[in-house]
Protein backbone atom coordinates (compact mmCIF):
# COMPACT_ATOMS: atom_id res chain seq x y z
CA UNK A 1 0.00 0.00 0.00
CA UNK A 2 2.57 2.58 0.85
CA UNK A 3 3.79 2.26 -3.31
CA UNK A 4 0.63 4.09 -3.46
CA UNK A 5 1.77 7.22 -1.61
CA UNK A 6 4.84 7.31 -1.98
CA UNK A 7 4.86 6.37 -6.13
CA UNK A 8 1.53 6.01 -7.94
CA UNK A 9 -0.48 8.32 -5.73
CA UNK A 10 2.10 10.82 -5.56
CA UNK A 11 3.08 14.75 -6.63
CA UNK A 12 0.79 15.71 -9.75
CA UNK A 13 -1.52 12.34 -9.67
CA UNK A 14 -2.04 13.54 -5.89
CA UNK A 15 -2.83 16.61 -7.13
CA UNK A 16 -5.61 15.71 -9.89
CA UNK A 17 -7.44 13.66 -7.06
CA UNK A 18 -8.37 17.06 -5.45
CA UNK A 19 -8.77 19.32 -9.07
CA UNK A 20 -11.05 16.23 -10.21
CA UNK A 21 -12.73 16.58 -6.93
CA UNK A 22 -16.88 17.58 -6.98
CA UNK A 23 -18.18 20.71 -5.53
CA UNK A 24 -19.31 18.70 -2.07
CA UNK A 25 -15.66 17.18 -1.55
CA UNK A 26 -13.93 20.50 -2.38
CA UNK A 27 -16.53 21.68 0.55
CA UNK A 28 -15.22 19.01 2.73
CA UNK A 29 -11.80 19.36 2.13
CA UNK A 30 -12.19 23.26 2.85
CA UNK A 31 -13.88 22.90 5.73
CA UNK A 32 -11.67 20.50 7.27
CA UNK A 33 -8.74 23.67 6.83
CA UNK A 34 -11.13 25.86 8.34
CA UNK A 35 -11.77 24.32 11.13
CA UNK A 36 -8.41 23.75 12.04
CA UNK A 37 -7.35 26.84 11.18
CA UNK A 38 -9.85 28.80 13.06
CA UNK A 39 -8.05 27.13 16.31
CA UNK A 40 -4.56 27.40 15.80
CA UNK A 41 -2.73 31.12 16.09
CA UNK A 42 -0.47 32.51 13.41
CA UNK A 43 2.39 32.36 16.12
CA UNK A 44 1.90 28.73 16.65
CA UNK A 45 4.58 26.21 15.38
CA UNK A 46 2.92 23.56 13.39
CA UNK A 47 3.35 19.75 11.94
CA UNK A 48 1.52 18.22 9.44
CA UNK A 49 1.95 14.22 9.45
CA UNK A 50 1.49 13.10 5.61
CA UNK A 51 1.54 16.69 4.01
CA UNK A 52 2.21 15.15 0.57
CA UNK A 53 2.78 18.41 -2.03
CA UNK A 54 1.82 20.90 0.59
CA UNK A 55 -1.90 21.83 -0.24
CA UNK A 56 -3.12 22.03 3.19
CA UNK A 57 0.61 23.81 4.43
CA UNK A 58 -0.18 26.46 1.58
CA UNK A 59 -4.03 26.78 2.99
CA UNK A 60 -2.20 27.47 6.39
CA UNK A 61 0.20 29.68 4.74
CA UNK A 62 -2.10 32.00 2.91
CA UNK A 63 -3.71 32.64 6.53
CA UNK A 64 0.05 33.52 7.60
CA UNK A 65 0.47 30.44 9.55
CA UNK A 66 4.20 28.85 9.62
CA UNK A 67 3.97 25.19 9.53
CA UNK A 68 6.19 22.34 8.55
CA UNK A 69 5.03 19.26 6.86
CA UNK A 70 6.83 15.29 6.12
CA UNK A 71 5.63 12.43 4.08
CA UNK A 72 6.99 9.39 3.45
CA UNK A 73 7.12 10.57 -0.75
CA UNK A 74 10.11 11.97 -1.89
CA UNK A 75 8.32 13.29 -5.19
CA UNK A 76 5.48 14.04 -3.93
CA UNK A 77 7.26 17.10 -1.36
CA UNK A 78 10.01 17.60 -4.13
CA UNK A 79 6.70 18.08 -6.96
CA UNK A 80 5.74 21.34 -3.73
CA UNK A 81 9.15 22.77 -3.64
CA UNK A 82 9.28 22.76 -7.15
CA UNK A 83 6.10 24.66 -7.67
CA UNK A 84 4.77 26.23 -4.82
CA UNK A 85 7.28 29.46 -3.71
CA UNK A 86 4.97 29.45 -0.25
CA UNK A 87 6.45 26.11 0.38
CA UNK A 88 10.21 26.91 1.17
CA UNK A 89 12.47 23.72 0.90
CA UNK A 90 13.15 23.66 5.02
CA UNK A 91 9.71 22.89 5.79
CA UNK A 92 9.62 19.69 4.44
CA UNK A 93 10.98 16.76 5.26
CA UNK A 94 10.81 12.85 4.18
CA UNK A 95 9.94 10.96 7.42
CA UNK A 96 7.72 8.28 8.90
CA UNK A 97 4.73 9.52 10.94
CA UNK A 98 5.45 6.33 13.78
CA UNK A 99 9.04 7.57 14.34
CA UNK A 100 9.47 11.13 14.19
CA UNK A 101 12.81 12.97 13.69
CA UNK A 102 11.89 16.13 16.11
CA UNK A 103 12.81 16.47 19.85
CA UNK A 104 9.95 16.41 22.33
CA UNK A 105 7.38 19.32 22.80
CA UNK A 106 8.68 20.69 19.77
CA UNK A 107 5.18 22.47 18.08
CA UNK A 108 2.45 23.69 19.95
CA UNK A 109 0.04 21.67 17.20
CA UNK A 110 0.11 18.52 15.33
CA UNK A 111 -2.12 18.10 12.33
CA UNK A 112 -3.09 14.79 10.20
CA UNK A 113 -6.39 15.52 9.08
CA UNK A 114 -8.58 14.24 5.56
CA UNK A 115 -8.70 11.09 6.85
CA UNK A 116 -4.60 10.74 7.28
CA UNK A 117 -4.32 8.20 10.06
CA UNK A 118 -6.09 5.88 7.60
CA UNK A 119 -3.84 5.67 5.15
CA UNK A 120 -0.73 5.52 7.09
CA UNK A 121 0.29 1.48 7.02
CA UNK A 122 1.98 1.72 10.36
CA UNK A 123 1.20 0.83 13.77
CA UNK A 124 -1.79 4.35 14.29
CA UNK A 125 -1.17 3.82 18.11
CA UNK A 126 3.10 4.87 17.56
CA UNK A 127 1.82 7.57 15.62
CA UNK A 128 -0.24 8.80 17.73
CA UNK A 129 2.33 8.40 20.34
CA UNK A 130 5.02 10.37 18.41
CA UNK A 131 2.21 12.75 17.66
CA UNK A 132 1.76 13.55 21.39
CA UNK A 133 5.42 13.06 22.26
CA UNK A 134 6.25 16.19 19.81
CA UNK A 135 3.53 18.43 20.88
CA UNK A 136 3.91 20.96 23.76
CA UNK A 137 2.15 20.86 27.18
CA UNK A 138 -0.93 22.09 26.72
CA UNK A 139 -1.12 21.90 22.59
CA UNK A 140 -3.37 19.97 20.64
CA UNK A 141 -2.91 17.16 18.23
CA UNK A 142 -6.13 17.43 15.43
CA UNK A 143 -6.82 13.93 13.32
CA UNK A 144 -9.76 13.42 11.17
CA UNK A 145 -11.65 10.89 9.22
CA UNK A 146 -14.67 10.62 7.73
CA UNK A 147 -18.39 10.70 8.61
CA UNK A 148 -20.58 8.48 7.99
CA UNK A 149 -22.67 10.42 6.71
CA UNK A 150 -20.40 11.43 3.76
CA UNK A 151 -20.36 8.15 2.63
CA UNK A 152 -22.04 8.29 -1.14
CA UNK A 153 -20.14 11.78 -1.78
CA UNK A 154 -17.06 10.35 -0.61
CA UNK A 155 -17.52 6.75 -3.02
CA UNK A 156 -18.67 9.10 -6.17
CA UNK A 157 -15.11 10.61 -5.42
CA UNK A 158 -13.48 7.88 -5.68
CA UNK A 159 -15.35 6.77 -8.50
CA UNK A 160 -14.02 9.98 -10.58
CA UNK A 161 -10.65 8.99 -9.55
CA UNK A 162 -10.39 5.63 -10.46
CA UNK A 163 -12.08 6.28 -14.13
CA UNK A 164 -9.26 8.76 -14.25
CA UNK A 165 -6.64 5.84 -13.53
CA UNK A 166 -5.47 7.46 -10.42
CA UNK A 167 -6.35 3.89 -8.55
CA UNK A 168 -7.44 1.01 -9.64
CA UNK A 169 -10.66 -0.48 -10.25
CA UNK A 170 -13.50 -0.61 -7.55
CA UNK A 171 -14.49 -3.64 -6.09
CA UNK A 172 -18.05 -3.02 -5.48
CA UNK A 173 -18.33 -6.67 -4.12
CA UNK A 174 -16.06 -5.91 -1.30
CA UNK A 175 -16.46 -1.78 -1.38
CA UNK A 176 -19.36 -1.08 1.46
CA UNK A 177 -19.37 -0.09 5.51
CA UNK A 178 -17.06 2.94 5.26
CA UNK A 179 -13.99 1.05 3.03
CA UNK A 180 -13.20 1.45 -0.11
CA UNK A 181 -11.31 -1.65 -1.87
CA UNK A 182 -9.90 -1.37 -5.09
CA UNK A 183 -8.82 -4.68 -7.22
CA UNK A 184 -5.37 -3.74 -7.21
CA UNK A 185 -5.45 -4.32 -3.49
CA UNK A 186 -6.16 -0.12 -2.88
CA UNK A 187 -7.85 0.06 0.57
CA UNK A 188 -9.36 3.48 2.01
CA UNK A 189 -10.60 3.04 5.44
CA UNK A 190 -12.08 5.16 8.15
CA UNK A 191 -11.94 5.52 12.05
CA UNK A 192 -14.76 5.69 14.19
CA UNK A 193 -15.36 7.32 17.65
CA UNK A 194 -15.01 4.08 19.21
CA UNK A 195 -12.02 2.62 17.41
CA UNK A 196 -9.90 6.25 17.72
CA UNK A 197 -11.15 5.59 21.94
CA UNK A 198 -9.47 2.38 21.72
CA UNK A 199 -6.11 4.06 19.94
CA UNK A 200 -5.66 5.96 23.02
CA UNK A 201 -7.03 4.44 25.72
CA UNK A 202 -3.97 3.91 27.41
CA UNK A 203 -2.52 7.90 27.18
CA UNK A 204 -2.80 10.71 29.20
CA UNK A 205 -5.09 12.99 27.36
CA UNK A 206 -7.90 14.78 27.26
CA UNK A 207 -10.01 13.96 23.70
CA UNK A 208 -12.82 16.40 22.20
CA UNK A 209 -14.63 14.62 19.33
CA UNK A 210 -17.00 16.96 16.91
CA UNK A 211 -18.97 16.45 13.62
CA UNK A 212 -17.78 19.21 11.00
CA UNK A 213 -19.91 19.98 8.00
CA UNK A 214 -22.04 16.53 8.19
CA UNK A 215 -18.36 14.92 6.56
CA UNK A 216 -15.79 14.67 8.80
CA UNK A 217 -15.25 13.14 12.35
CA UNK A 218 -12.64 15.42 14.14
CA UNK A 219 -10.46 13.81 17.27
CA UNK A 220 -8.60 16.56 19.21
CA UNK A 221 -6.37 15.69 21.49
CA UNK A 222 -4.88 17.80 24.23
CA UNK A 223 -1.75 16.97 25.09
CA UNK A 224 -0.94 16.94 29.37
CA UNK A 225 2.73 16.35 30.01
Amino acid sequence: MDRYYSKKLSAERLRLCYVLAPERVKRYLYSEIEFVSKRIKPSDRVLELGCGYGRVLLKLADKNIMSFGIDISLKSLIYGKNNYKKISSSNLAVMDASNLGFRDQSFDAVICIQNGLSAFHVDKRDVIREAIRVTKSGGRVFFSSYSKKFWKDRLEWFKIQSSHGLIGEIDYEKTGDGEIICKDGFRATTIDPDDFLKLIQDLNTDIEINEVDESSIFYIIRVLQ
